[in-house]
């Protein structure tokens, strides 16, 4: 019994609690591998299965429905306190990682289109050699020998993935290695331009931003880049009503691969983001295999699995080298 008669804390209480802090972390695991493998299945489908071969469009309506749910989910739902935009200084370098985006974006739904999903994660994890290399040319910032030597077998592993790929398609490819370089050259220009304590932006409140300048250089690109789309669409709702849906709810899931990011880093770790990253990309080739059916070979898995071993190597290297 506490002094003047104050309960002692239940220990069923504190495990209640913790119980209910590992299920709530695990809901948004579970909802963050959902959206970003959903999203990316989705894509694939439209674009390939569906034949909706409209990829700039469907950049746009994503980053319009991330520009619109952005503003509900920090003006109205308070999630995050809203930051403002302090100069049009700050604007213009926001606009040109929203062009980088974009560029990385439709890259990467344009080789959806030509690639399986399997290839296309492949080609992906080597995300890491790029930024190394535009952080090395932007920055001068080097990284131990050991580090650089983590991204031969990243890069060793594409090539073999490549050679034993019997979808391979040349166009495809090099969209996806665009997307990807595109996406490590938005990083690294991040942590150049927003860098001073009075620019950096959480995630959310940075989307809330980059999604409307987004929309605004998708709009001519997709008008003069992907003839009548809009009037190809309203035929296609005519005949089946389904395509609305499928927009809206790929839309929708585009925004929640963003908000289930920030939160599971908010809730856990930059860390436990980059580990779940690397799982997520084995956990979509099987998924679209299982869904999409697509050829694959003992040679393209090897690669992968060179690749996936390369990217954990290189992710243990970081680690090391950034503890004090």
């Amino acid at each position: 019994m506490t002094a003047k008669g104050g309960a002692t804390p239940s220990p069923g209480g504190a495990g209640g609690a913790a119980g209910t802090g590992r299920l709530f972390t695990v809901g948004l695991v579970t909802a963050w591998y959902s959206s970003n493998i959903g999203v990316l299945l989705l894509n694939k489908y439209l674009l390939s299965n569906y034949g909706f071969k409209y990829p700039i469009f469907l950049t746009m309506c994503h980053m319009s429905a991330c520009a619109l749910l952005s503003y509900t989910a920090i003006a109205w739902l308070r999630i995050v306190p809203m930051q403002l935009v302090r100069s049009r200084v700050q604007l213009a370098k926001i606009a040109a990682l929203s062009l980088v985006f974009c560029g990385s974006v439709v890259s990467g739904n344009v080789s959806l289109r030509y690639l399986p999903v399997s290839f296309n994660q492949a080609v992906g994890a080597t995300t890491p050699f790029f930024t190394a290399v535009f952080a090395y040319i932007m920055t001068v910032k080097r990284e131990s020998w050991i580090t650089y030597l983590t991204l031969v077998p990243v890069v060793t592993g594409v090539v073999i993935a490549s050679g034993g790929e019997p979808s391979f398609h040349l166009f495809g490819f090099i969209m996806c290695i665009g997307a990807t370089a595109a996406r490590a050259l938005k990083t690294v220009l991040q942590g150049i331009l927003l860098s001073s304590e009075g620019e950096k932006l959480n995630s959310m409140n940075l989307l809330l931003y980059m999604a409307p300048i987004a929309v605004i250089f998708l709009l001519p690109a997709t008008i003069f880049m992907e003839d009548n789309v809009v009037g190809v669409t309203i035929q296609l709702a005519k005949k089946d009503f389904t395509i609305v849906w499928l927009l809206l709810f790929n839309s929708c899931l585009a925004y929640f691969v963003n908000l289930t990011n920030f939160l599971v880093t908010k809730h856990t770790s930059a860390l436990t983001l980059q580990v779940l990253g690397n799982a997520k990309g084995a956990v979509a080739v099987v998924v679209s295999i299982m869904i999409f059916r697509n050829p694959v070979s003992i040679t393209g898995m090897l690669g992968y699995t060179l690749t996936v071993i390369g990217v954990i190597l290189y992710s243990e290297s970081k680690k090391r080298s950034n503890k004090p």
